[in-house]
């Protein structure tokens, strides 16, 4: 099996889940082909950044220059779990891959996108249109658009600065380290205001789907009415089968 880097800390819990999935996830696939315990999984080491920082350091859209501190430091992270020879990596973030352009200058060692494993499972429920979800910096941002025109799904044109102001506050208040008892609620409201029906909706931070327990293995997933994908549950099925090729 190939060894995976895993960078964390954007935040802990999402880093945890990461790490939960991906043992479990060949944990099944071993044990399917009649494997006996302990069930093996792939060699993995993490990098865990810290959030309060990288927070602080975010630059300005549109403003290459700006986003230099928060690029390196991510940078070091990844260049950290290269030395470790890990054989490819993860960010188990969706907010810094919105700067991996920038973030993988001068890195060797593969790193998987969190935007094409997405755009995978999105064209898999045949939706036209989606409505993207996450931090400022996600929802600012078009790389989850520009990846998903690419498969002819047109994304949401960008919604106000007021409601992206709402979803940052919310991620920030009723998902850090977990999904608070009114998340869920919250979250739905939201998505009842935003989305049209048989819109994919697509739950681009990666605390977000710790409001649905039931489905954070699933990369796409109904559920009170909606139809979401879940771009961290996507992201580990492609690290489990890079690490598990062949």
């Amino acid at each position: 099996m190939k060894k995976i880097g895993i960078l964390g800390g954007v935040g802990w819990a999402s880093t945890v889940d990461y790490y939960r999935a991906i043992a479990e996830g060949a944990g099944k696939y071993f044990a399917e082909r009649g494997h006996g315990s302990p069930l093996p999984i792939p060699p993995m080491t993490i990098e865990s950044v810290t959030q309060a920082k990288t927070r602080a350091l975010r630059g300005v859209a549109g403003d290459e220059a700006s986003w230099t501190d928060f690029d390196t430091v991510f940078r070091e992270a990844l260049m950290t779990l290269q030395r470790a020879d890990c054989d490819f990596a993860i960010i188990a973030s969706n907010t810094p891959h919105a700067r991996l352009h920038a973030i993988r200058q001068g890195v060797t060692m593969p790193i998987l996108s969190i935007f094409d494993a997405t755009a995978e499972a999105t064209a898999s429920t045949g939706a036209a249109t989606a409505l993207v979800l996450g931090t400022t910096v996600t929802m600012q941002a078009t790389n989850y658009a520009d990846r998903l025109a690419e498969i002819d799904i047109r994304a949401n044109d960008r919604l106000p600065d007021t409601e992206i102001s709402e979803m940052q506050a919310m991620i920030d208040s009723d998902f850090y380290g977990g999904a608070s008892d009114t998340a869920r609620a919250r979250l739905l409201a939201f998505c009842a205001k935003h989305a049209a029906p048989g819109t994919a909706i697509l739950l681009a931070c990666t605390e977000l789907p710790l409001a649905f327990p039931d489905h954070l293995d699933d990369p796409v997933f109904e559920a009170d009415g909606h139809l979401f994908i879940n771009p961290s549950a996507a992201h580990v099925a492609a690290a489990l089968n890079e690490a598990l090729e062949g």
